[in-house]
């Protein structure tokens, strides 16, 4: 047990010491910011239609929060850059739905290779499995497979009687 904490705990100090503050765009494109960065920098002179949202505070039918100006955006987090109008109304179910969509789709062209497609491709390996010894001894009990003998299975009790 003392492996897998370690290797839990390397594979999470690995993951914080790349964990980025991920910002999606209203376009759909992504920005990442490694080292400690405030709302306002996000904004860049779009403060007056846009706002910086945290995607873990947004509720449905619920108000969406702005981030001030001064606070810094968390590694490992996801936010979003959302227009003015939003803060004034109920975010609805469905632009959640959405939102998530331009989140999930931004991260995975952000992932995706950059190299036209030239880098290392991922291949799934089919599973395998081999045969249970206990099989093999099954089939020679039952005098081996019987194909196309059209008899069907020879059953035969596994289990004897118990004299009481």
């Amino acid at each position: 047990m003392g492996a897998c904490a370690s290797r839990d705990s390397a594979e999470a100090a690995a993951a914080a010491a790349t964990a980025t503050a991920k910002v999606v765009l209203p376009g759909g494109g992504l920005r990442e910011y490694a080292g400690p960065v405030r709302a306002a920098h996000v904004l860049r002179g779009e403060r007056t239609c846009l706002f910086v949202c945290d995607a873990d505070a947004m509720e449905i039918e619920g108000f969406v929060g702005e981030l001030g100006d001064e606070e810094e955006l968390l590694p490992g987090q996801i936010y979003f850059l959302l227009p003015r109008s939003m803060l004034k109304r109920p975010i609805r179910a469905d632009e959640i739905a959405a939102l998530a969509v331009r989140a999930s789709e931004a991260l995975l062209a952000a992932a995706a290779p950059r190299s036209g497609g030239r880098g290392r491709r991922r291949a799934v390996a089919p599973l395998v499995f081999a045969a249970a010894p206990e099989d093999e001894e099954k089939k020679k009990r039952m005098g081996g497979a019987r194909k196309g003998s059209g008899r069907g299975r020879k059953f035969e009790p596994d289990l004897g009687a118990i004299p009481e």
